[in-house]
């Protein structure tokens, strides 16, 4: 493994040239890697197991979501099966299943979950607060995770265009004494780019921190924030929108993930350069104890019993497509939707 020093911080991370392909096959050559669930990380990952050598089989309720790993190539029994078939017939169970999923067909997995199986997640949610979740697993099992850190269609995106997404990865249980090469493997198999340890913790922790954090919650409140703000002071539409998304999107955000926030502060006009200097103080005052907020409701499980208990309502489903209609239906994102169209690549 490699040492990486992050200002002084020694972190020992997993990179493909010190565990190539070959190995990843030889430690798993033996194994039936079963995938539930192919909705969110479950296509990325079974795609590019397959496409590495593993032997795979999919586990999937009929629908749409069955019907599109048909259309990937999964074969109705051969390569694809039951939920119930898949994880009997498995060696490694993936639970790929969405959280509130798990928490449903757990009574209906754990049965085939016999002695020296590997249970495989890739989010720590179900185990990390499983008093709240009822996902227990065996005492005689492996228990593992590799965390993608991103969607699986962009795991299966850098895959195909020879790159790798970043993964963490984590043991919870080592009942056979190889937990650790079966999640290393693993991960080298689903196509990380390198991969960081971590704990069903904190990568639970983390993950449901960022989400609601700057990855997803806090970005559309600040977006739409600025966005309100122009609109409220005469500003049209697409002017508020590409002051405040497209430039960000299309000119900046690939700048700085190539080269670095530093690197676009020294980059900039020194207009541009004098305000970001003087406003990421007052910026940081405001939001840091609204993350601190957060993040005590992730860590005491409050943010998790609020997901479950939302998710166990008959109606959920009507309540969250109301939700998601709205946000779709906002002025900034229909705004979105014709300057999308107005790009040149589009015409």
């Amino acid at each position: 493994m490699a040492e990486l020093n992050f200002g002084g911080v020694i972190e020992t991370v997993m990179t493909r040239e010190e565990f190539p392909l070959e190995k990843a096959r030889e430690i798993l050559k033996n194994e039936t890697i079963a995938v539930l669930g192919y909705g969110v990380q479950g296509p990325g990952q079974a795609c590019n197991l397959r496409d590495n050598g593993f032997n795979v089989i999919v586990g999937q309720r009929q629908g749409k979501t069955y019907d599109k790993a048909v259309a990937d190539g999964w074969v109705p029994g051969h390569t694809l099966f039951s939920l119930e078939e898949a994880a009997e017939k498995g060696t490694i169970v993936c639970m790929l299943l969405s959280d509130a999923a798990q928490m449903q067909l757990w009574p209906t997995i754990k049965p085939y979950l016999t002695p020296g199986k590997t249970l495989y997640f890739s989010h720590g949610f179900a185990i990390n607060w499983s008093d709240r979740t009822g996902v227990v697993p065996p005492k005689d099992i492996d228990v593992i995770m590799v965390a993608p850190k991103g969607s699986g269609t962009s795991l299966r995106t850098m895959f195909l265009e020879g790159r790798g997404l970043n993964s963490s990865y984590a043991i919870y249980q080592d009942a056979s004494g190889k937990a650790l090469d079966k999640v290393l493997a693993f991960g080298i198999g689903i196509g990380s780019g390198y991969l960081f340890e971590t704990t069903f913790k904190r990568e639970a922790t983390s993950d449901l921190t960022g989400e609601r954090g700057s990855l997803m919650g806090a970005i559309q409140g600040l977006l739409l924030a600025q966005y309100e703000v122009l609109r409220e002071n005469g500003h049209t539409p697409s002017e508020a929108f590409n002051e405040t998304v497209e430039e960000l999107t299309q000119s900046l955000m690939p700048l700085f993930a190539k080269n670095g926030m530093d690197w676009m502060y020294a980059n900039c006009s020194t207009t541009a350069q004098r305000g970001a200097l003087d406003w990421m103080g007052p910026f940081h005052d405001a939001i840091k104890p609204v993350v601190q907020k957060l993040y005590q409701s992730v860590v005491t499980g409050n943010e998790a019993q609020i997901s479950i208990d939302s998710n166990s309502k008959p109606d959920y489903r009507v309540k969250l497509e109301a939700e998601l209609k709205a946000l779709h239906d906002s002025e900034m994102w229909r705004t979105a939707e014709t300057v999308r169209k107005l790009r040149p690549e589009n015409n």
